[in-house]
């Protein structure tokens, strides 16, 4: 018929197919390419959860913990070796100085038993036994940022003669109940993080050493006395 055209509408209608295809593929790639930097967040995140937990070291048996940081040996009859934790150390990062006790005064488990020098500050650390000191580590006086090479072991702090220690191990955390009480000190440590993940975070994915002064550089001082239970 005169001034008639034939369209085929079965061929229009695949061209708006494929527009819409084109149109949904490309939404995807722009939605995807939007949301790289969320997903790289959230990975890193998982990542370095999956670091702190096994970061803090605790050993198998054997070592009775304060809920402020410090932990307890028996030796056999009433001596106990006395040190800090691994968690304190990585807390803290290097530490400069020890101030201890002298050697026959007596501290008082949940009490003031040494000091910690860290440039300025001073922190202090809480007693996990009643008793009268019998011995110090030297070795810390000369070399005190070793005590991280080693917290368990040689890195001990004190000797103490603890006529209570069956009561006084009773007040402390061993074992399983050590391990869920750590695992409450690291979500507490995440949830001041709040995934700041550049504050403490190295190449090598692990936190550094001194997380307190890299997550505040100014009042570190005092996250380290909140979870040390210092006043």
């Amino acid at each position: 018929m005169e001034g008639f055209t034939y369209v085929d509408i079965f061929a229009t209608k695949g061209i708006e197919y494929l527009l819409v295809i084109s149109g949904l593929l490309f939404f995807a790639f722009f939605w995807q390419f939007l949301n790289r930097p969320a997903v790289a967040v959230y990975r890193e995140a998982e990542n370095f959860v999956s670091a702190i937990s096994d970061w803090f070291r605790l050993p198998a048996e054997g070592v009775y913990f304060h809920q402020g940081h410090s932990w307890a040996a028996p030796e056999g009859g009433e001596v106990v070796r006395v040190g800090m934790d691994d968690f304190a150390q990585k807390l803290l990062g290097k530490i400069d100085a020890i101030k201890f006790p002298k050697v026959g005064s007596q501290i008082t488990q949940g009490e003031k038993a040494w000091s910690l020098l860290v440039g300025s500050k001073s922190i202090d650390m809480l007693s996990p036994v009643d008793g009268k000191i019998l011995a110090i580590n030297e070795n810390l006086l000369s070399s005190p940022e070793s005590i991280s090479k080693d917290p368990y072991g040689q890195s001990w702090l004190m000797t103490v003669q603890a006529p209570k220690i069956s009561s006084n191990l009773k007040n402390l955390l061993s074992g399983e109940l050590a391990r869920k009480w750590m695992d409450g000190v690291r979500e507490n440590l995440l949830a001041r993080m709040n995934y700041n993940l550049g504050a403490v975070y190295q190449d090598g994915g692990v936190p550094v050493d001194g997380i307190a002064r890299n997550l505040d550089p100014e009042k570190w001082d005092e996250i380290v006395k909140d979870f040390f239970l210092i006043s």
